[in-house]
């Protein structure tokens, strides 16, 4: 060693750590191990230094501005045997620690978890959300995390946290407590039941889990169409009168266009469609729609039917429509030119009068 770099280690004399976004611990580059007794030593907020001599943690210094010299590293002093008015450079590691928090972090579940849902049975889903954390217990995360590292980044460390993470997922959503359905409302809840779960693994790696948020839990998109299918059918609930009013729409739209009713080509299907619904509920409460004789489809001894006299009430046997419904019909019907205005009135009045 020449006379220069000699000189150089023994007046470098200041020591301190400017962190960056993301690091955790750092062992400061020093020369051959050997520090300037009287050395300067900063410490900023959220920062802790631990010195090492072969291995073992010999003195710990907080936030602050710290003089290295026997006075004050009373343990490494007497682990080297030092004297009083020891002013000899000393041999011993030097580790920085971040104590701030890291916020931000994601998590999720790369493959969906099979839990035993309370309503639905057996469902995969898949959760995704956020987390914090931060180095609470130094001396037990250098002991298991950092060891004999330069540096221990936040990115080190992830794929690990979120290993942790999807094993407490797939533990405290596999209970089956709450139904899936409701996942959604209780995710503040379960947030919480989630990083109760979580932290005792941070802990082991001398990490304090701050924050813990569940933001999304979702099933397979196969078995989300099934689930949207089956909420359909319950709002729809009475599926005969939703088909009648479907085809009711489908009519006024159809005579919507151009031509009307005569001009589209599904003309006559419209008009039977419209025959079909008259006759459902126009007719006199209680009277059964039977079936035609032969002399009636003839001509034959019938008296001819007056255009006004209302049809039967019941189309096979089945109940005649709500009055009202049929007016909101019969109203669709005259928007979209079916029928006209004088043909309106006579059959709002026919199922008016039914009501009185």
């Amino acid at each position: 060693m020449g006379l220069f770099d000699f000189l150089s280690k023994q007046f470098v004399d200041v020591i301190d750590w400017t962190e960056e976004p993301g690091d955790l611990a750092l062992r400061y580059p020093m020369r051959d191990r050997e520090i300037q007794n009287g050395a300067q030593l900063t410490v900023r907020d959220g920062q802790t230094a631990l010195f090492y001599d072969e291995g073992r943690i010999a003195d710990a210094f907080g936030p602050g501005m710290h003089r290295l010299e026997t006075a004050n590293l009373p343990m490494l002093s007497g682990i080297m045997n030092w004297q009083t008015g020891f002013r000899s450079p000393f041999k011993a590691d030097l580790y920085f620690f971040s104590s701030r928090e890291q916020a931000g972090l994601k998590w999720g579940t790369a493959q969906p978890v099979t839990v035993r849902d309370k309503d639905y049975g057996p469902l995969r889903i898949r959760a995704f959300g956020s987390y914090s954390f931060r180095v609470a217990d130094v001396p037990v995360f250098a002991a298991k995390l950092m060891g004999t590292l330069e540096k221990v980044r936040v990115a080190d460390l992830e794929p690990q946290l979120r290993g942790a993470i999807a094993t407490a997922l797939a533990t405290g959503l596999g209970r089956g407590d709450t139904a899936f359905v409701d996942l959604a409302g209780d995710q503040a809840a379960m947030s919480e039941r989630l990083r109760d779960a979580v932290a005792p693994a941070f802990a082991a790696w001398g990490l304090e889990l701050a924050s813990f948020f569940v933001e999304s839990v979702s099933l397979p998109e196969e078995v989300q169409r099934h689930l949207d299918q089956a909420s359909s059918m319950r709002v729809l609930g009475d599926l005969g009168a939703y088909g009648r009013f479907q085809a009711a729409g489908a009519i006024g739209t159809a005579a919507a266009q151009s031509g009307g009713i005569a001009g589209v080509g599904a003309g006559a299907a419209a008009g039977a469609a419209i025959g079909q619904a008259m006759s459902a509920g126009l007719g006199p409460a209680g009277t059964p729609a039977g079936p035609r004789t032969d002399a009636a489809s003839a001509g034959a001894g019938a008296a001819p039917a007056s255009s006004d006299a209302p049809p039967a009430p019941t189309v096979g046997g089945a109940p005649a429509e709500d009055p009202f419904l049929l007016i909101e019909k019969l109203h669709r019907l005259l928007q979209a030119g079916a029928i006209g205005q004088e043909e309106f009135d006579a059959k709002k009045a026919a199922l008016l009068g039914r009501i009185g």
